[in-house]
């Protein structure tokens, strides 16, 4: 790892994580990773993130997180690695369905966290027109094994490029399913648990769900229980790259982005 970190300017990541309209891509990843009974488990039982009072501060934690494991240097990277590995083996969750305790650094939950969020980013940044080719698309899944060794994962047990990816979902989908004492995340987008002061912004979050939802393959919005159609599919797309249009509109100053 050098100074830059992770990834470095030179990066797919780099490039494809600046965009603004990833911000969809991580409330993709977060709806993904909620399939994984295990992973959503050990949120719901370990995680500040249902709690109105602690809920911002847990997601303005999540996002740090994500901020420095991207352009973080390689100090700071290893910093925010070695805290989240020490919180993944010290907490534990209940699986009712087996009956047994587990510790959140199970590898086969930590992997599908993984690629829920390499999937999404890269899904999200494909339809929304980011310019990507094929090879771009490989290197930036391959670039991301270094992101699978902060939570403590081994880069050789991570996919390497996109039909690698596409082959370990296909032979998870039969594991997955959303468990039933979860918050449905489309209810709790509507009345989100924001400080006062962002209250004008708590319109924005269910529209951002639902354009999260959308972008979902079909086989998982059918797990969340919601329609599965091919107009979601035009209607997602469509939406991804009107705003990304909109938002590279924008002043680069002025513009958010992740870094």
């Amino acid at each position: 790892m050098n100074q830059d970190g992770l990834f470095g300017p030179g990066s797919v990541t780099w490039r494809v994580m600046a965009e603004p309209v990833l911000f969809v891509g991580g409330f993709r990843a977060l709806l993904m990773q909620g399939l994984h009974p295990r992973a959503m488990r050990g949120v719901i039982q370990n995680s500040a993130l249902f709690d109105p009072s602690e809920a911002w501060a847990r997601f303005l934690r999540t996002t740090e997180f994500v901020r420095v494991r991207t352009y973080g240097t390689a100090a700071e990277v290893e910093k925010a690695a070695s805290r989240v590995r020490k919180i993944h083996a010290t907490l534990t969750a209940y699986d009712p369905d087996v009956g047994d305790r587990y510790h959140l650094d199970e590898p086969d939950a930590l992997r599908w966290v993984h690629v829920g969020e390499v999937d999404s980013y890269l899904s999200t940044a494909r339809r929304a027109g980011v310019p990507l080719t094929d090879d771009e698309a490989d290197q930036f899944v391959y670039e991301w094994r270094r992101a699978a060794e902060v939570v403590g994962l081994s880069p050789g047990d991570v996919p390497h490029t996109v039909a690698e990816m596409r082959d370990y979902i296909d032979a998870e989908r039969p594991k997955l399913r959303f468990v039933p004492e979860a918050p449905h995340p489309l209810l709790m987008s509507l009345n989100p648990p924001l400080p006062a002061r962002l209250t004008l912004i708590k319109p924005i979050f269910p529209w951002i769900t639902a354009v999260a939802f959308a972008s979902l393959p079909r086989w998982a919005r059918r797990l969340y229980g919601l329609p599965a159609t091919p107009f979601g599919d035009v209607w997602a797309t469509m939406t991804l790259r009107t705003v990304r249009t909109g938002l590279n509109a924008v002043p680069r100053a002025l513009r958010p982005a992740p870094h």
